[in-house]
């Protein structure tokens, strides 16, 4: 059940016009060039919502987690948090944005110290904000592992004495520690199997629920995006695609991108595999020379050649719907 309810949902986070690069290598006959990791992206995320954020490797998905944790800083546009700029954030307001807005990284074995203790490593929030005593803070932690379904015993064990599922767990309990309105899930589940995958996405489900929690769901998974979430942000080459409801991507979407990742996700029946049109072709451009046009233009099986000349642009602000395509489904916008 959808926990966008209300006629007017609050805007949580927005991200207006969001440009970020990177600088390339440098060699002795050629000087840095610049990838552009994400051009002129737009968005916003209500209150409640789970927003999914999907496309292939090199798309901007973690570069759009990166920048709403303020570990990255945009080169243009604007990001706000409750309708104030992430810039303006300073000193105690900082801190209180650090805590509401929490990040679940995809491989836990990274995201957790092996010569720390489960406890050890849950305590580490509480430290840094200076929160509590010793015992509030065991206390805490112990109702963390209750929310997350994990025993107690956990506590005095080290990282790798656990399965990837309690580990993923784990790290979800210390997101949750400072107890944030904002989760992000980076490819949080894209490192376990199918069986442990399933148990996480309830989890997570049964959090926003429990919790009130606004998430923002990465994956390259759109099958799993769909089932998981309210809204879905399609990028391709750090530009936005499509913005569009979980109802329209279950039909298959409206830009030919997003109907070619519908084509290539697994399935499981041999003759529904043998059955689809593989729409998706070739490999994706190099960053540092993006096609000029539409950048899905080399691969689009819709191409027409005003899409290799002219560039759809994006909205001047974001909308819950958008479709940016000269010929979405077939017809001219």
């Amino acid at each position: 059940m959808s926990a966008m309810t209300s006629a007017s949902p609050q805007v949580l986070l927005e991200f207006d016009q969001i440009s970020v690069s990177y600088a390339g290598k440098a060699s002795l006959f050629r000087p840095v060039r610049r990838v552009k990791a994400v051009n002129a992206v737009s968005f916003q995320l209500m209150q409640g919502e789970v927003l999914g954020i999907v496309g292939e490797s090199g798309s901007g998905k973690s570069t759009i987690a990166k920048l709403a944790m303020r570990m990255l800083k945009p080169d243009d546009g604007e990001i706000r948090y409750r309708g104030k700029p992430l810039s303006e954030y300073r000193g105690r307001d900082e801190n209180c944005l650090r805590k509401e807005i929490q990040m679940v990284f995809q491989d836990p074995n990274a995201s957790l110290n092996p010569r720390l203790t489960i406890e050890q490593s849950l305590r580490e929030p509480f430290y840094l904000h200076d929160l509590g005593s010793s015992i509030e803070q065991h206390e805490e932690i112990t109702r963390l592992l209750k929310l997350v379904g994990l025993p107690v015993s956990v506590l005095h064990r080290y990282p790798h004495e656990l399965s990837g599922g309690q580990k993923q767990r784990v790290v979800i309990a210390r997101a949750l520690a400072l107890q944030p309105k904002v989760l992000i899930a980076d490819e949080a589940v894209a490192a376990l199997d199918a069986s442990v995958k399933a148990q996480i996405i309830n989890l997570l489900l049964s959090l926003r629920e429990q919790l009130g929690l606004t998430i923002i769901f990465i994956s390259h998974d759109l099958p799993l995006v769909q089932i998981m979430c309210d809204r879905v942000l399609v990028l391709y080459l750090g530009q936005k695609m499509e913005l569009t409801s979980r109802a329209m991507i279950a039909s298959g979407g409206e830009h030919p991108y997003t109907r070619a990742l519908w084509a290539s996700s697994p399935v499981a029946d041999p003759a529904r595999r043998l059955q689809r049109e593989q729409l998706l072709q070739g490999e994706i451009p190099s960053p540092l020379s993006p096609p000029p046009g539409c950048v899905f233009h080399t691969r689009c099986p819709d191409a027409q050649p005003v899409c290799r000349e002219k560039k759809v642009a994006p909205p001047l602000s974001a909308s819950v719907s958008e479709v940016i395509c000269h010929f979405a489904q077939g017809k001219s916008v």
